[in-house]
């Protein structure tokens, strides 16, 4: 581990944190565009969907790359170039002349933002001890529970104030202030000699983006198919490959933790949980005629929880996380039931305070727990595939989701989640 001042690893997290603020607010911010780029600039209608599609499947793709990269490398130029790459990206978007160019550029996006979330979690891995991770993460889960419930307000509020562009020029003002905080740092470069396995990375960011991208509903039915086929055979290969590796890209000592599998597993079911409910609960209220206000009161209700309570979990999960994060699951788990079988409008209201209290009181923990496990030379690849099993799972969910409101009703979209919350439960239970 690297031995710093309080004042440099305090700017080490302060830049981080920043740069972590902006990964909510380009999802949200490109999926609140996409109706008025599509009617504003030239080019097929079909290209929309992936302004938000390109970011994401790249984003997750690159991610374990991203973090192999930064071991081997100055984390923290690593980590500013990923940051320069966002700024760069979301400056020309806002001037781009055509949808193929838009999406080409969001593309480009993620896999600066898959460098920022690598080289971020490098740096802070690298100059805080396991003992202080629940801590840090505590504050990482405060900037991101914030921007995430704050997301889509701040879209609505930029398009109101400068239209469409200004949604990218702000997360791009943000990245370039990460950048600026490194100015100065020292260059916390690990020498490895371990051999580098390009191959298994690639693979498995091949296998990934194909995933995401074929349950983003975005292409025809029998694309899709083909692309689950792709990812199904580059799986196969990537398990030839990674046996045969000397050095595996896949970090599997750290899957043979218990606990940080189950943690993956259970921050994935979280991230699940609330973008479920953030398409359902404004059906649900339309259902009962609450109007504009009875749907903002919910939305609120499942999101501001997880601007304010990170830090209180932070504090709790230095002596009860495993049964903060169990409980939790559990109370996301019965709010769910609870509106699959009630009509209630004061349950729906509960119901929701109790998703977002479960959410808000586990933002940051299961992070912090599982990655107090990883050795700080490996912490870009450990955090990687940990936010790429977040990504995976709540991919999963959200498409499972979208296929049971599709067939059956609103209310029946919570079943998805509430069945991974209930899985990551059991798995957290065993795993002890």
């Amino acid at each position: 581990m690297f031995v710093l001042s309080v004042l440099h690893r305090r700017r080490v997290l302060f830049a981080a944190l920043v740069s972590t603020a902006v990964f909510p607010l380009a999802i949200t911010g490109s999926t609140a565009v996409v109706p008025e780029v599509t009617a504003e600039l030239p080019g097929a209608d079909a290209l929309g969907p992936w302004i938000v599609l390109g970011y994401n499947g790249l984003f997750a793709a690159a991610l374990l790359l991203a973090g192999l990269v930064a071991d081997r490398m100055s984390r923290t130029t690593f980590f500013a170039l990923g940051n320069i790459v966002v700024a760069a990206t979301g400056i020309w978007s806002a001037f781009a002349p055509d949808l193929g160019s838009l999406v080409a550029l969001r593309t480009a996006a993620g896999v600066g933002a898959a460098m920022c979330a690598a080289g971020g979690s490098s740096m802070v891995l690298a100059v805080y001890p396991p003992e202080e991770r629940r801590r840090v993460y505590g504050y990482t889960g405060a900037v991101l529970g914030s921007s995430l419930a704050l997301g889509p307000i701040a879209a609505q509020a930029l398009m109101a104030l400068g239209g469409w562009e200004l949604v990218f020029v702000v997360p791009a003002g943000i990245a370039a202030l990460a950048v600026v905080g490194t100015i100065g740092l020292p260059s916390l470069r690990t020498r490895q000699t371990a051999p580098f396995d390009l191959a298994g990375a690639l693979l498995f960011g091949v296998v990934i983006a194909a995933t995401v991208i074929a349950f983003g509903f975005a292409l025809p039915v029998w694309t899709n198919a083909a692309l689950l086929a792709g990812a199904v055979a580059a799986a196969i290969v990537l398990v030839r490959v990674e046996r045969r590796a000397a050095e595996p890209a896949i970090p599997f000592d750290l899957l043979r933790i218990p606990s940080y599998r189950a943690y993956s597993l259970a921050t994935g079911a979280f991230m699940g949980m609330l973008v479920v409910g953030l398409a359902v609960l404004p059906q649900l209220s339309a259902e009962h005629d609450l109007g504009a206000g009875g749907a903002g009161l919910l939305l609120s209700l499942l999101t501001i929880p997880s601007t304010l309570l990170p830090l209180v979990a932070s504090r709790i999960a230095r002596r009860w996380a495993r049964q903060l994060v169990t409980i939790a699951l559990l109370a996301c788990v019965l709010a769910a039931i609870a509106l699959q079988t009630s009509d209630s409008v004061p349950l729906l209201f509960v119901a929701a305070a109790v998703l977002g209290v479960s959410l808000g009181l586990t933002e940051g923990v299961p992070d912090g727990q599982a990655l107090q496990h990883v050795p700080y030379q490996r912490g870009g690849a450990g955090a990687a595939l940990f936010s790429t099993t977040r990504m995976t799972v709540e991919t999963l969910t959200l498409a499972a989701a979208i296929g049971t409101i599709t067939l059956v009703d609103a209310t029946t979209g919570l079943i998805a989640p509430a069945a991974v919350c209930l899985l990551a439960a059991g798995v957290l239970a065993r795993g002890r």
